[in-house]
């Protein structure tokens, strides 16, 4: 009885999704009526999506495998009216001669870092690239444990696609899930080594988005240091911090804790933004703790960005996606108006990247 309520529930949820992706589309929303200086329709949260029309978080392509077609993904964007995309690759992947898709499900294969994924991405955005999307392509390739050469490819990817390359990451300082897989976490002597490429970056004014796991639930805060150590020697850098620090790993933090973590950093470090994407965070979390993370996000609204962390590996499909997103915008619906406008219309996102689009108000209609 209890799952058929379940499959119920999850059905109506997809059907109410869809006739407010109905709704938003004839209003047409396309990318050009967020330029600034428009006259926008003020949003009708009452009406329209609770989805956000940004996804800051997507990997076009797989740990291995085949993706899904560059073509097909952009199109499932149009589909859920999300207008403005990060394009990420995956720093990491299983050798060539591997039948593995997704890492977890082959303990002792390397994943090892590469550039090839950023290179597949730039080739596929300058050939396909969509006018009615705004994708902002990223640097996935670095190894932060061994950071010597990060500068050197990141020349080399400007002299292949000049001006392609506005954004680094995700990468990893400590992902505890790939360690099965030879990944090597940097340590504090590494995180010094990060001079010139952080120093390239805060020039360009380019974000870094940094997957660095808090702890575990053995010892909730046994990374932190790692992130501290990153802040406290590149305050001026744009940082975002993948998944507030959570991840599968870590499911039995006290929220109260984990928030005043994050407060803290916050009011610490003026240029550091938090990435809540991954359905983790809504499944162990945001669900379980709703109150809470909606009052830390209106009180910091204008220091988050919202995505699906989805990988575009080929035995996905559109419906994945859609699921992907639904589940990890559930917490939009509980936001005040500033806190809905600074990050699921996207405000925070075009202030990061200094972009000449702009929120549509809030209707004040309830």
């Amino acid at each position: 009885m209890k799952k058929n309520i379940l499959i119920f529930l999850s059905i109506a949820s997809l059907i109410i999704f869809s006739f407010s992706i109905n709704n938003s589309n004839k209003l047409n929303r396309d990318l050009n009526s967020f330029e600034k200086g428009r006259d926008q329709i003020p949003f009708d949260r009452n009406v329209e999506n609770f989805t956000p029309i940004i996804d800051s978080h997507v990997h076009f392509m797989p740990f291995g495998g085949e993706a899904i077609p560059f073509s097909d993904l952009v199109d499932y964007f149009r589909k859920t009216n999300v207008r403005f995309v990060n394009v990420y690759g995956i720093g990491q992947r299983v050798p060539i001669d591997s039948d593995c898709t997704y890492y977890l499900d082959c303990p002792g294969i390397p994943v090892l870092p590469t550039i090839k994924n950023d290179i597949i991405n730039a080739e596929n955005f300058i050939k396909s690239k969509p006018k009615d999307i705004h994708l902002t392509i990223s640097m996935t390739f670095p190894d932060l444990a061994n950071p010597g050469d990060i500068l050197q490819k990141m020349k080399i990817l400007d002299d292949e696609y000049p001006n392609i390359f506005n954004w680094m990451g995700e990468v990893n300082l400590i992902k505890q899930a790939l360690l099965n897989n030879f990944h090597e976490p940097a340590i504090l002597e590494d995180i010094s080594k990060w001079k010139d490429f952080m120093g390239e970056l805060n020039e360009r004014k380019i974000p870094i988005n940094i997957h660095s796991d808090l702890g575990n639930n053995q010892s909730n805060t046994k990374y932190l240091f790692l992130m501290e150590e990153v802040l406290k020697l590149y305050p001026n850098n744009k940082i975002v911090w993948a998944h507030m620090g959570l991840s599968k790993e870590l499911s039995n933090m006290n929220p109260n804790e984990h928030i005043k973590i994050m407060k803290r950093l916050l009011n610490k470090y003026p240029n550091l933004m938090l990435d809540i994407t991954w359905r983790v965070l809504e499944d162990n979390y945001f669900k379980k703790y709703r109150d809470l993370y909606v009052n830390f996000f209106n009180n910091y609204s204008e220091k988050i960005l919202p995505g699906t962390d989805f990988v575009a590996s080929a035995n996905k499909n559109f419906d994945s996606y859609k699921t992907d997103l639904m589940v990890t915008s559930e917490i939009n619906k509980y936001l005040n108006d500033k806190a809905f406008r600074n990050i699921v219309l996207g405000n925070n996102y075009f202030r990061l990247l200094d972009l000449n689009y702009e929120a549509p108000i809030i209707s004040l209609k309830k």
